[in-house]
């Protein structure tokens, strides 16, 4: 079975207070957009190991055994014990550690297809639950669809946005963010303005009242990415922002802007 995680773009993320439990409380708007990896689960039932992986695409760093595709499979394990081994294949094309989400977008795309493969017949709330365990984001990769999400990003309620009127570029520099650094820098409280108010009004109006409390401490720390927002904007988008704790910025431009933006020749980009 093949499927195609796709990825989000935070429009307006405002961190506003600091939990007990060590997240933070924050609103934002996950909405999806279609830059896909590829993943490919099958079943494996002579294999001597629960999953059997390989990758391919963009190089993935660090132990697989960390990676949260396996993770997934692990955690359903947990509860269904009689799944047999699988074989699991991911193409990578989504940048990693980018603010797009794509390693909980191919963490949740795994959930939903061991429980298609085995027929476990779990609902998609019970899949949110489980994704939450896997990531605070998780959950919406399940959900899939324009939302408002609170609490540490698990609670979501659905929204009226639709951008297909405009085309999006989504532009990775290959800086890596380090989130704890990110969130060492936030001021909790600073913006707390109506979201679903906010962005029901014009596209070109939203700079005036969107924020990504991220900015301030990521672009100190890496005016490149500043930079990058600016040249969005100097190219004519109607809004800019960098998505999640960065290191990408995307821009929402009219359908017939041109597609061509004067670009570092080593940057990601990919109009959506």
């Amino acid at each position: 079975m093949v499927t195609f995680p796709g990825c989000k773009i935070n429009i307006g993320l405002n961190i506003l207070s600091k939990r007990t439990d060590g997240y933070h409380n924050l609103q934002t708007i996950f909405y999806p957009i279609p830059i896909n990896d590829v993943l490919e689960i099958i079943a494996a039932p002579h294999s001597k190991i629960p999953v059997a992986w390989s990758c391919s695409g963009l190089p993935i760093l660090g132990d697989p055994q960390q990676n949260l595709c396996i993770k997934a499979y692990q955690l359903i394990k947990t509860d269904f014990p009689h799944i047999g081994p699988v074989q699991m294949h991911l193409h990578k094309c989504i940048p990693m550690g980018a603010g797009l989400g794509g390693g909980s977008s191919n963490a949740a795309a795994t959930l939903l297809l061991l429980n298609q493969l085995f027929e476990l017949q779990l609902t998609d709330e019970t899949l949110m639950k489980y994704a939450l365990l896997l990531g605070s984001d998780c959950p919406f990769f399940i959900f899939n669809q324009p939302c408002l999400a609170t609490g540490r990003g698990e609670v979501l309620e659905p929204v009226s946005l639709n951008l297909s009127p405009y085309k999006i570029l989504v532009v990775n520099p290959g800086i890596h963010i380090n989130t704890a650094m990110a969130f060492k820098g936030i001021v909790p409280g600073l913006h707390t303005g109506d979201l679903k108010n906010i962005i029901q009004q014009p596209v070109e109006a939203w700079k005036n009242g969107l924020f990504n409390d991220f900015e301030s401490t990521v672009f100190a720390q890496e005016p490149a990415i500043q930079q990058l927002k600016a040249t969005l904007y100097q190219t004519g988008a109607l809004y800019a922002s960098m998505s999640g704790s960065g290191s990408s910025v995307f821009g929402i431009f009219e359908k017939n802007h041109p597609d061509t933006v004067n670009l570092p020749p080593n940057y990601f980009h990919q109009w959506v």
